[in-house]
């Protein structure tokens, strides 16, 4: 076998699993393909455009283990999106006139690069998508395997997406703290607002994750600190239609009768709806390269805070967000497993020059293998007939309809 020259990258937003994917990569090559050169591309197609790249040395390879120990990303992110070329001027990362996909291209192909992996979600999968469909066309030989991670865990048709298991996990150990708030005042509305565009996958399973966390919890009786005030009283989705003044004649009366009241609610519940309400009374919503509104300048949690503090009569609310927490946290146990399985399955494609997503098949019975990128979509809904969430939602009582 011809000596290859392996490239990775890592992009979009974080997730619990970037380091970890990156040092398993540097791991599984220097035990099967020893002699094949590595480097990485920083900040993503940043770094690719610019030619701004990270040669991984000897002692990079013998200390890559200790990066399953950390979050975030040891090679940086960015969001680019290569067809966006007006995008890509703007950002000073191509001339005027220039295609961001060929000059993508022609920088792999100076740097000699026989493979790269891409590291993230469907923005960055479909990219490279993009990316690889250049590349058979204009006769490059150039492998690109990609590797699934989004807290949002909605990437089409793969099951579970790197990271997601893990930010739910730390966003219901972010809330035991917060839910502690009920006990600051009197009639307290909680609002813990979770990361999610368009599925409420990461919400439900952070709510899932807390109520595991909390339910052999033993207390004082007698005191205010009870399984009542650790608990949660509702949960909202993007794929969830409910009654507004239904939902608040409800909470209203867990608020009389115990004085506070929980809400988890996904970043892009009600979403389209509020940015609808902006946009007609004139105001211009900023959106990114991948014409995905900018979710930080929307404040959903806000907005529902807004329509329940009142409703409700809280003397006192607030809304919490775990994202950033939750996202930049080091893997779990679970998700290191997926991460090693996944990536043994990417240098084993890598190698055989078959391109594509790694992940466990939605289409094939729930399969490990490198799905096509043709087939790889971003927006997964998650499915509210799943019976855990069934079991969640019984649990805090709440009644619901799919929007």
């Amino acid at each position: 076998m011809a000596k290859q020259k392996v490239a990775m990258l890592t992009a979009g937003g974080l997730a619990p699993c970037l380091s970890s994917a990156v040092g398993g990569l540097i791991e599984r090559y220097s035990d099967v393909a020893p002699d094949a050169e590595l480097i990485a591309y920083k900040s993503g197609y940043q770094g690719v455009l610019l030619g701004d790249s990270i040669q991984i040395n000897k002692e990079m390879r013998q200390k890559a283990p200790l990066l399953h120990r950390f979050g975030g990303s040891p090679i940086g992110n960015s969001r680019v999106k290569l067809t966006n070329a007006a995008d890509c001027v703007k950002r000073g990362l191509v001339k005027e006139g220039e295609n961001p996909l060929r000059v993508a291209a022609e920088r792999l192909a100076d740097d000699g690069v026989t493979i790269l992996h891409t590291i993230g979600g469907d923005d960055t999968n479909t990219t490279a998508a993009d990316l690889a469909a250049y590349l058979a066309a204009n006769n490059y030989d150039l492998t690109v395997v990609g590797l699934p991670k989004t807290v949002d865990n909605d990437v089409v048709p793969i099951r579970q997406s790197l990271g997601a298991w893990t930010a739910a996990e730390v966003g219901a150990h972010f809330f035991d703290n917060v839910s502690n708030e009920q006990s600051a005042a009197p009639r307290t509305l909680v609002i813990h607002e979770v990361m999610g565009r368009h599925c409420g996958w990461l919400t439900a399973a952070t709510a899932r994750a807390y109520l595991s966390r909390t339910k052999n919890y033993e207390y004082v009786d007698g005191m205010m600190m009870n399984a009542g005030l650790k608990g949660i009283n509702a949960v909202y989705l993007p794929e969830m239609a409910f009654d507004l003044q239904a939902e608040a004649e409800r909470l209203k009366d867990i608020m009389d009768k115990t004085g506070h009241a929980t809400v988890f609610v996904s970043e892009g519940a009600c979403l389209d709806a509020i940015v609808a309400d902006r946009e007609a009374a004139g105001e211009t919503i900023k959106r990114d390269a991948f014409g995905h509104v900018k979710i930080d300048t929307i404040n959903v949690g806000g907005w529902f805070q807004k329509q329940f503090a009142n409703l409700v009569n809280a003397e006192r609310s607030l809304v919490q967000k775990s994202g950033y927490f939750a996202r930049s946290a080091p893997a779990n146990a679970d998700d290191l497993r997926l991460i090693h399985s996944m990536v043994d399955l990417a240098v084993e494609s890598a190698l055989n020059k078959v391109s594509g997503v790694t992940g466990h098949d939605e289409g094939q019975d729930g399969k490990l293998r490198t799905i096509e990128f043709p087939r790889i979509k971003g927006g997964k809904a998650f499915d509210l007939s799943t019976r855990w969430f069934a079991e969640v939602m019984d649990t805090i009582g709440q009644k619901y309809q799919e929007a």
